[in-house]
């Protein structure tokens, strides 16, 4: 799947960009090729805080040559980012990991959580399961909010969807914060989330939850797949307040950097 990149901007006197990416099988192939590396490090730069899908790199080396050439690119100390990766996830010999980057002049992290996906009756729900960080922003209008991410499996997205449901009710439990953020790449289209199947999801189905990607957008950058692959879903009567539904945007980077179709595909398929 060829996606691009979701943004959304949490406002108030300090805003935050607040962002989502599949980079697709990220690792040390994509950093040893600089025409690639410069393209994402470019589309993080956009960024106030990234959410990065897909990292696929057994040595655990390639994520930290991207932090080192991303903060190589900052123009002052105060402008450089930080990070916080998940542990290699996955059933059997297939592993991913999520990470978070962001800038350490407007955020700071506060907890981390590895959700443990063992819930009675219910084990194993997630392939990846979501790799929870409660972020803290003292500088803008939300003080303080959690993030949820998921890397869905496509044949499994219903199932895992609807299962974030329990994650946010596990989190909502153990942390004292009012305001989530769940995002990723969901699969929640073309076929993997049949339209008959949107009221099963309680995510979807509780009015609690908002979604601000709408079921028609495309945030696939191949020009045949128009799918809203990616979604943000808000919860929290400040966080929904705070941002602007309008905010959230597709950054194309195909578009963006005048790339072509066959480039791209070069891209998202260098292993």
């Amino acid at each position: 799947m060829l996606s691009a990149l979701i943004l959304l901007n949490l406002g108030g006197a300090v805003s935050l960009n607040i962002c989502s990416f599949n980079i697709q099988s990220f690792g040390e192939s994509k950093v040893s090729k600089p025409h690639v590396l410069d393209i994402i490090v470019e589309s993080i730069s956009r960024c106030d805080l990234m959410l990065i899908l897909e990292i696929k790199d057994a040595k655990g080396k390639a994520f930290d040559q991207l932090m080192t050439l991303l903060n190589s690119r900052s123009r002052t100390r105060a402008e450089t980012f930080s990070s916080v990766i998940s542990e290699r996830l996955g059933r059997k010999t297939y592993k991913e990991q999520y990470a978070f980057i962001y800038r350490k002049k407007t955020l700071t992290v506060k907890a981390v959580y590895q959700y443990p996906d063992t819930q009675s009756g219910d084990e194993d729900a997630f392939a990846r399961e979501p790799f929870v960080v409660w972020f803290s922003a003292p500088n803008t209008e939300i003080k303080d909010f959690v993030i949820i991410p998921i890397h869905t499996v496509p044949e499994a997205a219903v199932k895992e969807i609807d299962e974030l449901y329990d994650v946010y009710q596990n989190i909502s439990q153990m942390w004292q914060s009012d305001n989530f953020i769940i995002m990723g790449d969901f699969n929640a289209a073309c076929g993997y989330v049949p339209k008959k199947q949107w009221m099963n999801i309680r995510l979807r189905s509780e009015s609690e939850f908002v979604w601000l990607t709408d079921d028609n957008l495309d945030t696939s950058v191949k020009t045949s797949t128009k799918c809203a692959y990616d979604r943000v879903v808000l919860h929290g009567e400040k966080m929904i307040a705070a941002v602007n539904p309008e905010s959230v945007e597709v950054f194309n980077f195909k578009d963006e950097f005048g790339l072509t179709e066959q480039e791209v595909n070069i891209i998202y398929k260098t292993m």
